[in-house]
């Protein structure tokens, strides 16, 4: 469905590793798989859950209604944003809403500080605009590809700094180019709407904002995870709409560089 590859990004005077992304099939590869929209929670566990294991089990009813998506298969693969194993209780609750066995259920489970989780967080940068655009309330149906580049941050010693160092590698850092086809729709303003500079909390490393309202993510505004910089390409008029620039200053502030 897509393709992530090594590189590297300069933004101001930085040069860090980065990872480039790109689809052909945004919409499943994006909203209907990559998308950490399954919160799991079984007794003591908490994960955020990603990856094609979340089509099969559609406990996100009304976002995989809007994208008439519903996948169909024996074998199961999830992504699990956590720093513990799941116990046999949690693989057997993710299979059973899959409608799979557990013993075909293939868990990948990844703290956010590791390389690992620096890598995943970072090659969200065409779903994490896929989101967004989705969220605004335009038809992801009309993103015929997705290509984005973003910075892969340093590994954290913690995993909540290492929250905040990975999401501002898009919110400051994360550039993305959307090839659409439309008939009706006002793209200039759609896209202006798209960057993370829209929302009011913008400005500062996410790991501050966040301390200051106590880690409590239902006070962040869903509307910061954006990229930082948004492009978009009619594909009948080949017309560009830009909007966002990246923030080198934040950035630096958040890798502590």
């Amino acid at each position: 469905l897509g393709s992530v590859k090594l590189n590297t990004m300069y933004i101001g005077d930085l040069e860090l590793p980065a990872v480039i992304v790109a689809t052909d099939y945004p919409k499943i590869a994006t909203l209907a798989s990559q998308y950490a929209g399954w919160t799991i929670k079984v007794g003591k566990y908490f994960a955020m859950g990603s990856g094609p294991a979340r089509a099969l089990a559609q406990v996100e009813k009304k976002l995989y209604e809007e994208l008439e998506y519903k996948d169909r298969a024996k074998k199961g693969v999830i992504v699990l944003e956590s720093r513990e194993k799941p116990s046999e209780e949690v693989t057997e609750y993710i299979a059973e809403k899959c409608r799979i066995s557990s013993s075909n259920l293939n868990c990948i489970v990844v703290p956010t500080a590791s390389i690992a989780g620096s890598v995943q967080i970072s090659s969200r940068i065409v779903e994490v605009g896929m989101h967004k655009l989705h969220a605004i309330g335009f038809d992801p149906e009309k993103v015929r590809r997705g290509h984005g580049v973003a910075p892969i941050a340093p590994v954290a010693k913690k995993d909540n700094k290492a929250m905040g160092m990975t999401n501002d590698c898009i919110l400051y850092g994360g550039r993305t180019f959307y090839f659409v086809k439309s008939e009706d729709d006002d793209l200039q303003g759609i896209v202006e709407k798209v960057p993370s500079s829209t929302s009011n909390q913008y400005g500062q490393p996410f790991y501050d904002l966040f301390k200051s309202v106590e880690f409590d993510f239902y006070k962040v505004d869903p509307f910061l995870f954006s990229p930082a910089e948004v492009t978009i390409n009619h594909i009948e008029t080949g017309k560009i709409y830009h909007a966002g620039e990246l923030n080198p200053e934040v950035l630096k502030q958040s890798l502590g560089m």
